[in-house]
C-alpha cells in the first residue's frame, strides 16, 4: 500500500517497500516534469476533468474559487481541468428529494459557471418519477433557463421517462447517467 502524501501514515513509517515505492513515484515524477520541461519528448498530455458538487451549496465558495483558479492557474496542475458545476436547488421533484439551504438562484448559478467557462449540470435522480410529474413547472423551468447557454449545459439523470422526456424537449442539454 502506497501513499501519495509526503509523510507516510503511522502504519507505514519505517516500511522499506513503502519508502522505496515512494521514491520511486517522487522520482518518476520530477522526472517527468524535467523532461517535459525541456522537451524531451513530445508526449500526449492527458487532462484530468474534475466535476464538482454543490453548485447551488457551495455557490459562495465557487464564487471565489474560480476566480483564483482562473487568475492562477499556475497554482494549479496543467493537467487538471474543471468539467462541471452540478446540483439542483432544493424542493425539485425531479432532484429526488434533494434539501438544500442556498439562497441563491439557479439564474445566479448559471451565470457564473458560464462566466468561466464551465458546464453546468442540473443533477435530477429522482427514481421514483412518474409521467404526471414530468409537466413540472419549476423543473421544467431550470431545463429551459439551463437549456439557453453559451457553454452546453447538461443533466445528470436516472429515470428512463425523464431521459426520454429531456431529449424530446430539451435537446440543447446533454445528458449524464445517474446509477
Amino acid at each position: 500500500m502506497r501513499s501519495a502524501s509526503p509523510l507516510a501514515p503511522a502504519e507505514l513509517r519505517g516500511n522499506r517497500l513503502w519508502m522505496r515505492n515512494y521514491a520511486i513515484s517522487l522520482r518518476s515524477w520530477h522526472n517527468r516534469k524535467k523532461l517535459l520541461r525541456e522537451g524531451g519528448y513530445a508526449m500526449k498530455q492527458e487532462k484530468a476533468y474534475y466535476h464538482l458538487p454543490g453548485s447551488f451549496e457551495f455557490y459562495e465558495l465557487y464564487r471565489v474559487f474560480l476566480p483564483l483558479y482562473r487568475t492562477h492557474r499556475d497554482w494549479f496542475y496543467d493537467w487538471c481541468e474543471i468539467g462541471s458545476l452540478y446540483g439542483a436547488p432544493a424542493d425539485c421533484l425531479w432532484g429526488g428529494g434533494r434539501t438544500g439551504c442556498s439562497r441563491h438562484t439557479a439564474r445566479e448559478v448559471l451565470a457564473l459557471a458560464q462566466e468561466y467557462g464551465i458546464s453546468a449540470r442540473l443533477t435530477f435522480s429522482n427514481s421514483r418519477l412518474r409521467e404526471e410529474h414530468l409537466t413540472d413547472p419549476k423543473c421544467n423551468a431550470l431545463c429551459a433557463q439551463f437549456a439557453q447557454g453559451s457553454v452546453q449545459n447538461g443533466v445528470i439523470v436516472h429515470s428512463d421517462l425523464l431521459v426520454d422526456y429531456l431529449q424530446e424537449h430539451y435537446p440543447e442539454l446533454y445528458l449524464v447517467s445517474s446509477t
